[in-house]
């Protein structure tokens, strides 16, 4: 069985046997956060377990520690899940959602290599894409035999500190560009981006289907924005360290290895006023 790292299509998961695969649907509603589950028991692709963005790929409770609006969960919690969800090694995970890869699925992506487990990809096209390809669904729940996981996250992989004035690296903001700008600011109490950041708003990532733009485009428009920098010098930030998983998503398909993640990102960032803030382009 071919194993997928990045992204996977609607019938090459349609053609995996059923017991060497973890299909995790993690469709993920902001406005509403029971709107999601509910979905979710209404139908989903046979075989997948649930992930809250909130509950599972999160820890709400660590807000106050200036890590975001979506701290990672503890190495303990987040090995738990997996546990739960009877993950084994040499398994291939596939995430789903319903926004192209841009809310949780990404972040669960991210999230596994991160503990390094990379044997998992994102649905290209995510559950609209199913759908569309007239793929069955179903409303039953799994049981799922539990493992034993336990994991640790690779500090190479991420930050939780950012300083521009000392780093060579060059940050990339997934954010829309209206919010990067510091036009509006629709979520977090200060509007602007950190100084010396680039703007990537991850729909970029897309086509006009919904479907990541092929790995070549995605280079290329990449290379342009990154210059002299190389991958391994670039931290990828947003709002709350979700949609920035879909921009280390894309250059990870263009072949644009080793980029990190600043987790706090935006929500982090503004939680101490006195860091600088930028506006505009």
């Amino acid at each position: 069985m071919t194993l997928h790292t990045t992204l996977i299509s609607v019938d090459e998961l349609a053609a995996l046997p059923a017991e060497r695969v973890l299909i995790v649907d993690c469709r993920t509603d902001l406005a509403d956060r029971t709107k999601s589950p509910q979905a979710y028991r209404e139908g989903h692709i046979p075989g997948a377990v649930y992930a809250h963005l909130e509950d599972d790929l999160s820890d709400l409770s660590r807000m106050s520690e200036g890590l975001g609006r979506h701290p990672l969960p503890m190495e303990q919690a987040f090995g738990a899940l997996l546990s739960r969800w009877g993950w084994r090694s040499g398994m291939q995970v596939v995430a789903y959602d319903a926004a192209g890869g841009a809310l949780a699925a990404a972040r669960l992506w991210w999230m596994l290599h991160l503990v390094g487990i990379g044997d998992v990809a994102v649905l290209d096209g995510g559950y609209q894409a199913w759908l569309a390809a007239g793929r069955p669904i179903e409303t039953r729940v799994p049981e799922r035999e539990a493992s034993e996981v336990s994991v640790r996250y690779d500090p190479t992989q991420v930050l939780f500190e950012y300083r521009p004035d000392a780093s060579d690296d060059l940050l990339i903001d997934a954010r829309a560009t209206p919010r990067f700008r510091g036009d509006v600011e629709p979520l977090d109490p200060v509007a602007g981006h950190v100084p010396g950041a680039r703007n990537r708003p991850f729909g970029e990532n897309l086509d006009a289907q919904g479907l990541f733009k092929p790995a070549h485009v995605l280079r290329e428009e990449f290379l342009a924005l990154l210059g002299n920098h190389p991958a391994q010098h670039i931290v990828h930030m947003c709002g709350s360290g979700v949609t920035a998983c879909h921009n280390l998503l894309a250059m990870e398909h263009a072949g644009l290895h080793g980029a990190r993640l600043y987790a706090p990102s935006w929500s982090g960032w503004v939680s101490d006023r006195s860091r600088p803030v930028a506006k505009g382009d």
